[in-house]
């Protein structure tokens, strides 16, 4: 296995080890074929409705400013612990995984991406994670399947389309992720990812 993928199985091990960070929302089901979009059905709208838009408008401000917060706790104990060049948070308050990933393979340190020794700081991650603002699970859906489709036209036959269940996005990519199949050292592989990087939306990087 390698360090990218031993990377990403780290981070999804964090996201089920917190549920409300599963891409999910309160209800509903999917609808889903091979290449067409799924839908999220009943899921709760994203809209803001004109009596209550000002106060969704303050509570969506205080929510981001509070994930930044959050996530700035998480960096500041990677670098105490782990390492002085754990990269800043992007100013969404998402983590830059590229800039993480990239002083993994430097440092050849799988804590980078784990957290740190024995989890070190995976309280601070958990509680960032936490206050992560609701997501548009449809949107996420979206953003991932074209993702995938993008990774299959630059030759990366088997990469997988994420799938709708019960609400929640489980992302797409090796088909069999415990025995990959994918090779992500392979020239084909890198140009790909970096070709379709861009179809991902904010916080979705890396996650398939």
């Amino acid at each position: 296995m390698t360090q990218k993928t031993r990377s990403r199985a780290a981070r999804l091990a964090l996201l089920v080890a917190v549920p409300a960070l599963a891409l999910t929302t309160a209800c509903g089901g999917a609808e889903s074929s091979d290449e067409g979009v799924a839908s999220v059905s009943n899921a709760p709208s994203t809209d803001q409705t004109k009596n209550g838009a000002d106060s969704s408008k303050g509570k969506a401000a205080q929510g981001k400013s509070a994930f930044y917060d959050a996530q700035m706790k998480f960096v500041q104990c990677m670098r105490k612990k782990i390492t002085k060049d754990y990269p800043d948070p992007k100013l969404s308050g998402h983590l830059d995984w590229t800039k993480i990933n990239q002083l993994q393979e430097e440092m050849g340190n799988d804590d980078i991406a784990k957290a740190g020794r024995a989890g070190a700081c995976k309280t601070e991650m958990q509680k960032a994670m936490s206050l992560e603002p609701p997501r548009d699970t449809q949107k996420d859906y979206e953003s991932m399947l074209a993702h995938a489709k993008c990774m299959r036209a630059h030759g990366v036959s088997k990469f997988t389309n994420p799938q709708l269940k019960d609400g929640s996005v489980m992302p797409g990519g090796d088909p069999k992720p415990a025995s990959p199949e994918l090779e992500q050292e392979s020239s084909t592989f890198k140009q790909a990812t970096q070709a379709c990087k861009d179809k991902l939306l904010d916080g979705l990087d890396g996650m398939q």
